[in-house]
């Protein structure tokens, strides 16, 4: 598992995904989160965070489109099916890399929020960055961003699922913009359904209702769950392709 896992992390590298999948995310990251708090005064990042989640919507599939579609495509897809390696190794591996990419640039990201903490102090008239003064700010951060790499792993299962099952780069990217674009928005037409029962089921599949208690700074563990469970229920899936694959 972990010579594919370099192997997957080193080819973002290679060709220009990875530095294009970089930039694009650091610069969207600064240009919301300027418009979203600095510009306004203000420090709550919950719409920050909110748009995000909506950019995910594209960024994710640029990481996931070539994880098994490439291999197919150039038909080296043989070689992993032969190598010493399980299936699941194999999957984990190409999901890591993608999710290690994801995650450092996330964090990378987060020298966006340094002017928030002078915009907090100045908002409450003290400019000493104590506790007292930075506590609520860093706990809906962490909050925020630990739902954020949360929601990203589950999305980037769901691409490395559905890369499993082409071999086109596009129509992968264009399938998984789709099914998340899907789940997030269902949260969004969630407010103007009125029949109770189904906002019910819709708000328990939503991924996007799940994110409000993070933005408020809580933990919620049972939005934990559920992204993990997501994660794991695409990854078990790309796994039942190649085994039926490699027998059938």
């Amino acid at each position: 598992m972990f010579a594919i896992y370099k192997k997957e992390l080193r080819s973002y590298f290679i060709n220009p995904i990875g530095y294009v999948y970089v930039g694009v995310f650091l610069a969207l990251a600064a240009l919301l989160c300027c418009y979203t708090t600095i510009i306004s005064g203000s420090y709550d990042t919950s719409a920050y965070f909110m748009y995000m989640m909506f950019a995910f919507v594209i960024l994710i599939p640029i990481l996931t489109m070539r994880l098994f579609a490439e291999e197919r495509k150039l038909r080296t897809e043989q070689l992993l099916l032969t190598a010493p390696v399980t299936l699941t190794g194999m999957v984990l591996g190409k999901f890591f890399a993608a999710l290690t990419l994801f995650a450092s640039t996330l964090l990378v990201s987060c020298i966006n929020f340094i002017p928030i903490y002078a915009v907090a102090a100045a908002e409450r008239g003290n400019q000493d960055y104590d506790f007292y003064h930075i506590g609520p700010v860093t706990g809906e951060l962490v909050g925020c961003l630990v739902s954020l790499l949360l929601i990203g792993a589950a999305f980037i299962a769901i691409g490395t699922f559905i890369s499993a099952l082409t071999e086109n780069q596009l129509a992968a990217a264009v399938i998984t913009i789709a099914v998340i674009a899907g789940m997030v928005g269902i949260g969004v037409l969630n407010n103007y359904i009125d029949v109770y029962w189904l906002r019910v089921v819709l708000s328990w599949v939503s991924v996007y209702s799940r994110f409000g208690n993070f933005a408020n700074g809580l933990f919620d563990f049972a939005a934990i769950l559920y992204y993990a469970s997501l994660s794991f229920v695409f990854l078990f899936l790309t796994v039942r392709v190649y085994e039926k694959r490699r027998w059938g």
